[in-house]
């Protein structure tokens, strides 16, 4: 069952389309003939996001890009610094961490050799449990068994620290890919999945269309004390009809997705990578619902990451007065 998951994640966007490029050529005989991308574990939308902007982007350029599974946006931003992948995706409260170096996964170190292309989508934290369990609330999971993504993904790092705010303490907290830890929901070897990804999150439509599932978000005053304590996470919905199973909107909290390169990516190429993601929405839209969000007037939702200058020029040429404290080369 793990195998077909994975099998599924790995296939699903050809399947809209994406049909793979067998030979690239870069057009310009400067860029490099080849990039790679950090994405994420199966399960989750970075696994399918990535490689539906990889597509778009290397029918554009010529240039081949490949994907390298990743524990999420931590890990992308430490191997993009590293230079080992040149493109990745992160949340911005995570890349904050990073550009600061005050996230404990840090270890004080300041990553600042990454820069934005476009936005994403936001990411919404919430949460599914077996109906039978009786969990409808994060307030329940006082001595439960949660599952909260990889360790190095926005939830792996972020969930733990909203329980201990909400004053919860699980029995045990368990990291892992999207797939492997709904299946163990599933099996009943979790008695929640905690999670943030773009909506609908392949690991919770999943398990909806094999269990009866409860989908939660969180009560205003969670949120208000959640937010007070993390002021990166902002207020918001999931809206009915996202899920199967919810009949009313889900309060969560969420923190907006960025695409990155690293600073030494040619700026006549970074250009035309965001050229082709931000003129080419439909496609996009194709392979998840959740880039409906990837506009280009959602720049703004980054206010501190540097833009890489070939992004600000297609933006800046296309209306969107990025300022120029927020471009560096």
């Amino acid at each position: 069952m793990m195998k077909r998951r994975h099998l599924l994640a790995a296939t699903s966007v050809a399947a809209l389309g994406f049909p793979a490029i067998v030979s690239a050529q870069p057009k310009n005989s400067s860029w490099p003939r080849a990039l790679n991308m950090g994405t994420a574990a199966p399960g989750g939308t970075y696994a399918i996001f990535g490689p539906a902007w990889g597509q778009i982007a290397q029918e554009a350029t010529g240039v081949n890009i490949s994907y390298r599974t990743t524990q999420g946006p931590n890990q992308n931003i430490i191997l993009t610094n590293r230079k080992e992948v040149e493109l990745g995706m992160v949340t911005m409260g995570v890349a904050l961490q990073a550009w600061e170096g005050k996230g404990e996964w840090t270890q004080g170190n300041r990553f600042r050799d990454i820069r934005a292309l476009f936005p994403m989508y936001d990411t919404p934290f919430h949460g599914v449990a077996l109906t039978r369990s009786g969990i409808t609330d994060h307030s329940q999971l006082n001595g439960k068994s949660v599952g909260v993504g990889p360790r190095g993904g926005t939830p792996g790092t972020y969930y733990p620290l909203i329980l201990r705010e909400l004053g919860v303490t699980p029995s045990a907290i368990r990291y892992g890919s999207a797939s492997d830890l709904v299946g163990q929901v599933s099996d009943g070897l979790l008695d929640a999945f905690l999670f943030a990804s773009g909506v609908p999150i392949p690991a919770f439509s999943e398990l909806e269309t094999t269990n009866q599932v409860n989908i939660f978000g969180f009560t205003s005053a969670q949120m208000d004390t959640i937010t007070k304590a993390i002021p990166e996470l902002s207020k918001g919905t999931v809206a009915k009809g996202t899920y199967r199973t919810p009949q009313a909107d889900i309060n969560i909290l969420g923190v907006y997705n960025f695409a990155i390169a690293h600073k030494s990516l040619p700026d006549d190429l970074a250009y035309e990578i965001v050229k082709s993601v931000m003129t080419q929405n439909a496609r996009m839209v194709q392979a998840t619902a959740a880039s409906k969000e990837t506009l280009p007037e959602n720049w703004n939702k980054n206010t501190f990451l540097p833009f890489h200058p070939g992004a600000a020029k297609w933006f800046r040429e296309n209306g969107h007065a990025i300022p120029d404290n927020l471009v560096m080369a």
